[in-house]
């Protein structure tokens, strides 16, 4: 039976964080406004409050997507008067995604599950936009160690859905019990795992003993691993199970 490993992408095999940063002030000064880390860290905030919105769906893709610079456009630019909102995070895709950024040690660790588990797939399960996602996974080299794509703008669905998952498994033909799901976000992907039945690993590298504790309670979480190392043991002693 295959071992069905299903990665978010976004800090935990992408630095999403990297790529971020560097297209917002590349699309940012394109059109008249002077990036700072402070800007940064308002559009950071207010992109994690926006998509937090999307997974419990009370707003719209669309929404998002303009809401996010129209709130950056009024307080750093000026107004938004001839403005569109929409253009201009059509430019902040396409710029991130040229601009991927592997988390330190990710490359090595689909090499090593590849080569190391019997039976081994790699999918990965990322909420974002379609371009994006593959731009950054192309220009890292990570296809190569994938075998499929599931991008929620592509699928008209987001985790944490049940039917996020449900259409996963229709795609790989493999039962529950042969995928396990890893990420970083509770939210998503942990809650995500919990609504479709799946065991899972939260990969916390920031994460303090007792936000675990009670995480791995509330999310049902059946495995934690703070780096690399650790996943990759993790994924084995899961594999063998």
């Amino acid at each position: 039976m295959n071992r069905n490993f299903l990665f978010d992408l976004d800090q935990t095999l992408l630095d999403f964080h990297a790529s971020e940063k560097k297209a917002l002030e590349i699309v940012l000064k394109a059109n008249g406004i002077s990036y700072s880390q402070e800007v940064y860290a308002h559009f950071k905030e207010i992109n994690k409050t926006l998509w937090l919105k999307l997974e419990k769906q009370e707003i719209t893709r669309q929404e998002l997507f303009t809401i996010r610079f129209t709130d950056i456009f009024e307080k750093y630019g000026g107004g938004t008067e001839n403005f569109d909102p929409l253009k201009v995070n059509s430019e902040f895709i396409k710029t991130m995604s040229i601009n991927g950024v592997l988390m330190d040690g990710a490359l090595e660790l689909v090499q090593k599950i590849k080569s190391e588990i019997k039976d081994s797939r790699i999918y990965i399960v990322s909420n974002g936009a379609t371009i994006n996602a593959e731009g950054r996974i192309k220009s890292t080299g990570l296809e190569k160690f994938l075998d499929g794509l599931f991008i929620s703008e592509a699928m008209g669905v987001a985790k944490p859905a049940p039917e996020f998952f449900d259409m996963v498994f229709e795609k790989i033909r493999g039962p529950k019990d042969s995928c396990i799901m890893i990420g970083d976000s509770l939210t998503s992907d942990m809650l995500g795992a919990k609504n479709a039945g799946l065991d899972s690993v939260w990969f916390m590298p920031q994460g303090n003993q007792q936000e675990i504790e009670s995480a791995v309670k509330e999310y049902d979480i059946d495995f934690c691993a703070e780096n690399f190392a650790d996943l990759l043991n993790v994924l084995k002693k899961w594999s063998r199970q």
